[in-house]
């Protein structure tokens, strides 16, 4: 039987987050630094290129690594990493190129590995729900990302669904804007703009 605690003692628990600012902190609030994420988009929206903004600011606070299932270490991916500047975080990310889901999680369960993993994507991991819930479980100390492809406005396919209501953070992608759907967010409605005209021009046409 697990352990039961008073409100007063989980108020007090010193649960670690990241301490966002500005504009991360106003979309994003102060999310917890373990446990999962889920963002998804349509193509064209400008979800790859948050995702390198976000890994690029996490950066700060952690070592992260992006396991390029889809692109491997292609041009696309080459554009990408030259486009934000991610030489300015050389050594806290690193490149995974397709690296399968039993040898990420052995990675991962090796001391001074990477605290943050983005998985991209959650369609080429291969991954079940019942598969993504075991390595979530097993490693309860560090924070997957999964990008997911989309459906209309849902994350696409059965399992990345589930996953999306099981996230922590839930972040949705649209014109050039990254909404939040997670349990940490202060204030609803607020969203991280991802590039400004791109942002301004598409959502002036609609």
């Amino acid at each position: 039987m697990g352990r039961a605690y008073s409100p007063k003692q989980v108020q007090s628990m010193n649960i670690p987050s990241f301490p966002f600012e500005g504009e991360w902190e106003k979309a994003f609030g102060h999310p917890d630094r373990t446990g999962t994420w889920i963002i998804w988009g349509n193509s064209g929206n400008g979800k790859s290129s948050f995702v390198m903004q976000l890994a690029k600011y996490l950066c700060r606070f952690a070592k992260v690594a992006y396991d390029s299932l889809e692109e491997s270490t292609g041009l696309s991916l080459k554009n990408s990493l030259v486009r934000h500047k991610m030489e300015e975080v050389n050594r806290r990310f690193v490149i995974l190129d397709r690296e399968p889901m039993d040898e990420l999680s052995e990675r991962l369960s090796k001391r001074r590995s990477p605290e943050i993993v983005i998985i991209d994507s959650f369609q080429y991991s291969g991954l079940t729900y019942a598969t993504y819930k075991a390595m979530k479980e097993k490693h309860a100390n560090k924070l997957l990302i999964f990008i997911s492809h989309a459906e209309g406005m849902n994350p696409e396919g059965r399992a990345a669904k589930k996953v999306a209501y099981d996230a922590d953070v839930k972040i949705f992608v649209q014109g050039f804007r990254a909404m939040c759907k997670g349990r940490f967010i202060t204030a609803p409605g607020n969203y991280y703009t991802i590039w400004e005209e791109g942002a301004a021009k598409y959502w002036a046409e609609k």
